[in-house]
């Protein structure tokens, strides 16, 4: 059994979402950034695509009444269990009766905990536990973590203590492909928006990141019947100020679509935070499949040193 004693800015249940069911009405959801998840979810023993819990800023507090094996990945929280550290990217052994404290984010935004073990969790909704908190489904009674919140995990011991691994880089620098309506937005719409720097405004959230700059603004008067958006889709509405969808975005909408952000660098918007700048490069369909593979190959040599250390071990 884990007890949310404090759960900070947010603080919710997610594994890799809910996949092929758009045309009904129903997003992804979630972990913002799937190989964190995934990392940590291989350092205590689980399937990839097993729950973890994703923590928002920090300031969390989290209690465990059994002894198990953890891993926390994404920024760095200052985490602590009985005032020792818990650092990103390690498994840990943390006995019943402990707290695991988790300060204020320090370069980034988010941290997954994967807990090794079987979660005891309401019923998973379309083959995912992942919480939509806009919808109200999924996780723990469909909402956000509270103080209070408890769910039993039975753990599990199936890997070793001190396993360690890095995340693929982080960047500011995204590499996305051209949209739908690239070509009839006005003129120079798309030059303009790669050769400024933009900044994450304070009203984004999970469902989107708004980008606000003091250089550019991309005000249009285009108006377009709504059609089937993703996370990555990167909406321009009419006041010029680009809105990149994330995890728990609708599924259609009638903004233009300047473009849409490679599936390997979406990773990077868990960690940027209100105020952090970034730039747009528009790259080629090879380019994004190459940069898939490199991300596929870091998770490869990991499932082999992986193996290869528990059974050395």
């Amino acid at each position: 059994m884990i007890t949310i004693l404090k759960p900070g800015m947010q603080m919710s249940i997610q594994d890799q979402g809910r996949v092929g069911s758009r045309h009904l009405g129903i997003g992804q959801s979630g972990c913002v950034d799937p190989y964190a998840q995934i990392i940590t979810n291989r350092l205590v023993g689980n399937p990839d695509n097993h729950p973890v819990i994703e923590i928002t800023l920090g300031l969390a507090e989290i209690q465990f009444d059994n002894d198990y094996y953890i891993a926390l990945h994404g920024t760095d929280m200052k985490a602590s269990v009985n005032g020792n550290a818990v650092q990103p990217g390690w498994s840990f052994y943390i006995k019943k009766g402990d707290i695991l404290k988790l300060n204020a984010a320090r370069h980034g935004f988010r941290n997954y905990l994967a807990i090794g073990g079987d979660w005891h969790l309401p019923t998973a909704i379309l083959d995912s536990y992942s919480t939509d908190i806009a919808a109200g489904f999924g996780g723990l009674h469909g909402h956000a973590l509270k103080a209070g919140d408890r769910f039993d995990i039975t753990p599990k011991y199936a890997t070793k203590i001190g396993l360690g691994a890095m995340l693929p880089p982080k960047s500011t620098h995204i590499r996305i492909l051209a949209g739908p309506h690239a070509s009839i937005l006005p003129d120079n719409t798309c030059d303009k928006f790669t050769e400024h720097s933009w900044h994450i405004s304070p009203s984004s959230n999970r469902m989107g990141a708004r980008l606000l700059s003091d250089e550019c603004k991309l005000a249009h008067s285009l108006s377009l019947p709504s059609m089937a958006v993703m996370p990555g889709s990167i909406q321009l509405p009419p006041n010029g100020e680009p809105i990149v969808l994330l995890n728990d975005a609708q599924t259609t909408g009638g903004y233009p679509i300047i473009g849409t952000v490679i599936e390997a660098d979406l990773r990077h918007f868990a960690q940027l935070k209100p105020g952090d700048f970034l730039h747009f490069e528009f790259v080629s369909l090879e380019q994004a499949h190459l940069a898939q593979q490199k991300l596929v190959a870091h998770l490869n040599q990991l499932a082999i040193a992986l193996k290869y250390k528990n059974a050395k071990s």
